[in-house]
């Protein structure tokens, strides 16, 4: 085998990047139009198009939030898919047909109030997503997302590096925490800050991995080491769960 072939094998994967659409919904009516388009149209032609993993999610029930979000995860292998995918879109007729009364909405009555996105880079050290291993019913399911803003560019770094080399993915790996992504986040209105996906059969199940992570040796070695210290400035979580037709 030449040098070169080995260098291929040895080259690790490139960083996606990722996009999340997220819903805002004044009311049912609105819920159901986003979901019918997702569901029958704009999923299936993500599918078309080569994007197998298309996550879509939901406030759990016991959030303020719920009935008013909907979450939408899109992996992407470049920055050009990103800007190709609409022209794509437009010419699936598939997709416009099931897609017709999204998209041709009336302005008086619109499906959504807006759509605010965030757009992502895979951390170095998980480079591409993954799909949760899990059993439970989706209904059933915690995915928690947290967002760690910083206080400026260079702390917010720091907190990055202490994912990728500080040790802390492999301490959420060795816990069982089924991520689906970790990702700097490069264009968003909460900036700067990285955002991260773990994933649960149920709240009990999330509280009690939590507890694990809080009482590990290794996590209260690695949150008192100086090098990591006062690089995050807010710690939001989302809690959410995956609609039936979602494909994470």
């Amino acid at each position: 085998m030449s040098a070169l072939s080995i260098s291929v094998m040895a080259a690790p994967p490139k960083r996606e990047f990722y996009e999340i659409k997220m819903y805002h919904l004044k009311d049912k009516t609105q819920e159901a139009a986003v979901e019918a388009f997702l569901k029958d149209a704009y999923v299936p032609a993500l599918h078309r198009a080569g994007i197998k993993n298309v996550g879509v999610f939901k406030p759990v029930p016991s959030d303020t939030m719920s009935g008013k979000l909907i979450y939408v995860f899109t992996p992407l292998s470049s920055l050009d898919q990103l800007l190709t995918l609409p022209k794509l879109l437009d010419k699936d007729s598939k997709y416009l047909e099931a897609g017709k009364d999204y998209l041709d909405a009336p302005f008086k009555n619109p499906p959504y109030v807006r759509i605010e996105t965030t757009i992502l880079q895979a951390f170095t050290s998980m480079p591409v997503h993954s799909k949760p291993k899990l059993s439970a019913p989706k209904s059933e399911r915690v995915y928690e997302m947290r967002s760690y803003e910083g206080h400026t560019e260079r702390r917010y770094q720091n907190k990055v590096k202490m994912f990728n080399d500080g040790g802390e993915i492999p301490l959420f790996v060795r816990l069982g925490f089924n991520a689906v992504f970790y990702g700097e986040v490069i264009a968003g209105s909460h900036q700067p800050n990285l955002m991260y996906m773990t994933t649960f059969e149920n709240k009990a199940d999330r509280d009690a991995h939590w507890k694990s992570f809080s009482e590990d040796a290794e996590w209260n070695k690695l949150k008192v080491n100086p090098e990591y210290q006062n690089n995050v400035s807010k710690n939001t979580s989302f809690y959410m769960y995956p609609t039936e037709y979602s494909d994470i």
